[in-house]
């Protein structure tokens, strides 16, 4: 049987003083690859496994496919297609990527390129010169911020707005009513609430209106799938613009920690501009910025190695520990640029793969090409960094460093 309970792993794994290294933890998980859990719920941790079970049409994402009801946080709103399942996600997601990428828009992420190439020189000039530097706080975040603002039709001067709901958002994903406080919850449904009625004055001014930006694309569009509602394409607009910087902050944070770590890769790239395209590749799988995809549900009985998950469980899938697995990466906790056969599972896999993976790869490749040839002499102030919250979207709350 390859199942037994390891919850004491986990919790250790959810715990934040495991943030600043949890894949120890992650390796002693994997020795049960389906492990089930006190409250009757699976976690998979193994490459085998997670990407048999992320290809498998019984694997459902609308939380209603649970048996146990757990606190959802979008709460009664339309969710997004991420929370969907066929037919209706591919419906949303085939109507949103008419607008983001091929084969309607195919040029939309590289005719981006010149753009972000000029936010990243601006961002570096105003502090190239400091001593000390926050790369989440001066780079990190305001970097795919100002992109996804620009993309979406968002002021990027309600910024600090949307900043506080967003945050709220993110802490309650992994909400646990066993060891977590109600507020916690509570503040992420009435930011969630809060987010949706600020999307939806933005969308309401853009129907029958031309304009480049995504909002008003969606709210015009009428294509051969129709329509989206408006809901629909206020729960697209919240999930694009969460997923759209939050995961690219950790990304680009973790990534510039992994070069001062590795000084001589550091230098490399500096010297190999072109390295910066399997580097990124690398980084999605040693450093990922979604580490865990905190529930799925079985929506019928699913067998995954020796196990039998019932119809209704929920399954927790350790996506972080999956491109770690030693049975399926050599030397898999080397940082290795120049890897081959790198089919990591940072964007996830199957009909979820990360709707903004090409642009998250894009902002990545050119922030770290910036910093690594306008930096001099990088080092870090503090090894570990503190590290947000979260388990889910793991990353640096700060990462600062002084210039030689």
């Amino acid at each position: 049987m390859t199942t037994t309970e390891r919850p004491d792993t986990l919790r250790r794994i959810l715990d934040h003083s495991s943030r600043a290294d949890p894949y120890p933890l992650y390796a002693e998980l994997r020795r049960t690859p389906v492990a089930l859990q006190e409250d009757g719920s699976y976690v998979i941790s193994t490459y085998r496994e997670l990407t048999g079970i992320l290809h498998d049409p019984r694997l459902s994402s609308d939380v209603r496919n649970l048996a146990r009801p757990m606190a959802a946080v979008e709460g009664r709103a339309t969710p997004s297609f991420i929370n969907l399942d066929p037919p209706e996600h591919d419906r949303l997601r085939r109507l949103a990527m008419r607008h983001f990428g091929p084969p309607h828009t195919p040029g939309l992420v590289s005719g981006m390129e010149p753009g972000l190439t000029a936010t990243v020189s601006g961002l570096i000039d105003g502090f190239a010169d400091e001593q000390r530097i926050d790369i989440v706080d001066d780079f990190a975040y305001p970097f795919p911020v100002t992109v996804i603002c620009r993309l979406l039709g968002v002021p990027r001067e309600d910024e600090p707005r949307f900043h506080v709901w967003v945050n709220a958002i993110i802490e309650s994903i992994d909400y646990d009513p066993r060891t977590d406080p109600q507020e916690k919850l509570d503040n992420g449904v009435q930011a969630t609430k809060d987010l949706r009625e600020y999307l939806g004055g933005l969308l309401e001014v853009r129907h029958g209106h031309p304009g480049d930006d995504l909002l008003t694309r969606l709210a015009n569009d009428d294509g051969p799938d129709g329509r989206m509602t408006d809901e629909e394409i206020i729960s697209t607009a919240n999930l694009l613009l969460i997923a759209g910087h939050e995961t690219t902050v950790n990304l680009i944070a973790n990534g510039m920690l992994t070069l001062l770590r590795h000084p001589e890769v550091l230098r490399r790239l500096r010297a190999e501009p072109g390295l910066v395209v399997p580097l990124v590749e690398e980084l999605l799988r040693y450093e990922p910025p979604v580490q865990i995809i905190p529930w799925r549900a079985a929506y019928s009985d699913i067998t995954v190695g020796d196990t039998v998950i019932p119809k209704g469980s929920q399954i927790m899938l350790m996506l972080a520990s999956g491109s770690r697995d030693p049975d399926r990466f050599e030397d898999p906790d080397r940082f290795a640029p120049d890897r081959q056969d790198n089919q990591h599972l940072g964007f996830g896999s199957g009909i979820h793969l990360c709707f903004g993976g090409p642009l998250a790869r894009l902002e990545t490749q050119i922030a770290l090409t910036g910093l690594v040839r306008r930096l001099e002499r990088p080092v870090l102030v503090a090894d570990p960094p503190p590290y947000r919250p979260s388990p889910v979207l793991r990353g640096p709350l700060h990462l600062h460093v002084e210039q030689g």
